[in-house]
């Protein structure tokens, strides 16, 4: 008796860890956007969410993010329901910004000075507030300072205007007091990460936008997003002051959020929070920008402050397993990564058909901007990967690419994966023959580790509107394991100090790199995956020197 009480109480937290596992981006119901001229790159119709925030509210989570008809809850940060609005008239408006005052929610969206608020959102029962704001900004940040109970704004969004604050009245219908303060201006000659381009390469003003606010040991916290959200470079950095308004003084770690590398990348835009256990998390946006620059989705990264009161993030390995801890934990010392290793990359792959440019091997190349796509959208259109032995399959996660769909309400996904140690005998490993989720981006973590050596995932509904096609199918499982690298060599560019240059020898069957910096030894606190054995970094600061390190895994 005592043994099988013993058992399931290890099997119901086995099942509760499991459900706390989540990889970026969120799998959310990404709305489809209307094709668009401005911004194209390939044209069509495209899935955005960006410009997160994350606020509780009554006991509950709930996500704001940019043209998303709407708004999602959570109870535990990693499964998300989501609620229409239309009560909100410019719900969707960029750049939402939300604002906990007692009982009530207050809701603000980018150019428009109207304020919506409720005590219940999770029914669609908003109501306008008369507004006084006068401001017509883009990207909006509300911010309560508790200690005092004053409420700011701030907002900027320009490659030559700078980030700007002001204090509001909530009881005055936002009314500003006083006039609005210069806060955080451009810095290029100084700082590399505001520099646009996929690397930083483009010397001229990037967009400084996004503005966010923290409090943290009597410091008020002013981050804000740089180059561009088109780039994988696109980040979050910080101005630290003693006051909401300032001044402020930049915080030389920056950015704080930051992940070039990996399968997606993008960090910028985002908000920092406290979860119900008092654990610090970062929500930004990230990156697929093929279709049209705007194409994006939205990032969940655990953050921390150090001791000397710093904020930092970690970002590395957010597309790979990691948990969403449900108590207080020090995410300084553990990013709650599982280090389940990415078995897929790279392998031997086929598929029933593909189109040109759209081939198998985009779809296991850890690449979100690149995909696979079938022929056709009918049932039965497959894509199989040999992971070239038997292996322990803990996850995998589905990113679905829309191929050649138009614009629609939604879109729901019906499939099976199946595994087989031969590729002959087959069996049913997940179904998902009547889901009636729209999800693009699910990480499927398995009940039990399964020994597999190919996995294919089939199309059992007939789509009419485009074709069935992945960003990547991606299968994680055994540890990955970290070791040093031989003949390691940096060097700073003499001419221009934004820019460091990185050498090592291959690793024998190292599935990538990982490069950690710091302005501090022993505190690297930066990081980003590397494919290859040389990097090129024009993000640093002009006025810091720099600690690395560099592990194979």
């Amino acid at each position: 008796m005592k043994k099988s009480i013993l058992f399931l109480i290890l099997l119901l937290s086995f099942n509760y860890i499991k459900a706390q596992i989540i990889a970026n981006p969120l799998n959310l119901n990404y709305r489809f956007q209307p094709p668009r001229e401005e911004g194209n790159r390939m044209g069509g119709s495209f899935r955005e969410a960006a410009d997160p925030e994350i606020h509780i509210f009554k006991d509950k989570y709930y996500l704001f993010a940019s043209k998303s008809g709407g708004y999602w809850s959570s109870d535990n940060l990693a499964e998300w329901t989501y609620i229409p609005i239309h009560s909100i008239e410019i719900i969707d408006a960029y750049a939402p910004t939300a604002l906990v005052l007692g009982d009530t929610l207050y809701y603000l969206a980018s150019s428009s000075p109207r304020i919506f608020a409720t005590t219940n959102p999770d029914k669609d029962e908003w109501w306008e507030v008369p507004s006084q704001l006068g401001l017509y900004e883009v990207d909006p940040a509300f911010f309560l300072d508790e200690e005092t109970g004053r409420v700011y704004l701030y907002w900027g969004c320009s490659d030559k205007d700078p980030i700007m604050g002001v204090e509001v009245n909530p009881k005055k219908g936002f009314r500003p007091i006083g006039e609005p303060k210069v806060l955080i201006s451009h810095n290029i000659e100084k700082h590399g990460w505001e520099v646009p381009g996929e690397n930083n390469d483009r010397y001229h003003n990037g967009w400084n936008e996004g503005a966010a606010m923290i409090k943290h040991n009597g410091k008020y916290y002013l981050q804000y997003a740089a180059p561009g959200t088109e780039f994988r470079t696109y980040a979050d950095g910080i101005y630290v002051a003693d006051s909401p308004l300032g001044d402020f003084v930049y915080e030389e770690s920056s950015p704080f959020s930051f992940k070039p590398g990996g399968f997606i990348g993008g960090a910028g835009h985002g908000h920092t929070f406290y979860d119900k256990y008092s654990n610090l998390w970062h929500t930004a946006t990230m990156r697929v920008s093929e279709r049209h620059m705007f194409e994006r989705r939205v990032g969940l990264f655990p953050a921390y402050f150090t001791a000397d009161g710093t904020m930092h993030a970690h970002t590395v390995w957010t597309d790979y397993p990691f948990q969403v801890p449900q108590e207080k934990v020090d995410f300084s010392t553990n990013d709650f990564s599982m280090k389940w290793k990415l078995l897929s990359l790279n392998k031997k792959v086929t598929a029933s058909s593909y189109l040109k440019n759209y081939e198998p091997q985009k779809a296991n190349d850890e690449q979100v901007e690149t995909w696979w796509s079938a022929k056709s959208g009918k049932a039965g259109e497959w894509w199989q990967v040999d992971l070239g032995s038997r292996q322990q399959v803990k996850a995998i996660q589905v990113n679905f690419a829309d191929h050649d769909f138009p614009f629609l309400d939604s879109f729901v996904y019906q499939y099976k994966i199946l595994s087989s140690n031969d590729g002959k005998k087959w069996k049913m490993l997940i179904d998902r023959t009547n889901n009636e989720k729209d999800m693009l981006h699910e990480l499927i973590v398995l009940d039990k580790p399964t020994e597999t050596r190919f996995l294919r995932i089939e199309n059992t509904r007939n789509i009419p509107v485009g074709k069935f096609s992945m960003y990547d199918f991606r299968v994680f499982g055994e540890k990955i394991t970290e070791n040093s690298v031989k003949n390691f060599t940096v060097k700073r560019d003499e001419t221009d100090k934004r820019i460091y240059r990185f050498k090592w020898e291959e690793q024998p069957k190292a599935e990538g790199y990982i490069l950690r910096w710091g302005i501090k030894p022993n505190e690297l606190h930066n990081a980003v995956i590397i494919r290859g054995t040389e990097y090129e970094g024009r993000f640093f600061n002009v006025d810091n020197e720099y600690f690395f390190e560099l592990t194979a895994f």
